[in-house]
């Protein structure tokens, strides 16, 4: 899977846990606390993965061949 393509998933999935969490926060406070808790835990994974991939991807384009010879 490329770069851009796990970035996207995990941008949609960044966005589908957080439209959950504002959903429980908003209709059902304090009912389900551990839930809410462990999908708190999953939204900040993806976004640090977000993180970890999207510098990957700007540390990989920023490099230099320069054996290439065109």
């Amino acid at each position: 899977m490329t770069y851009e393509n796990r970035i996207r998933q995990l941008e949609r999935l960044h966005q589908d846990i957080d439209n959950k969490i504002d959903v429980m926060e908003k209709n059902h406070p304090g009912v389900q606390e551990t839930l809410l808790h462990d999908l708190k835990k999953q939204r900040l994974s993806y976004r640090d993965e977000l993180s970890r991939l999207r510098r990957q991807q700007y540390e990989q384009s920023q490099i230099v061949d320069f054996d290439d010879d065109r």
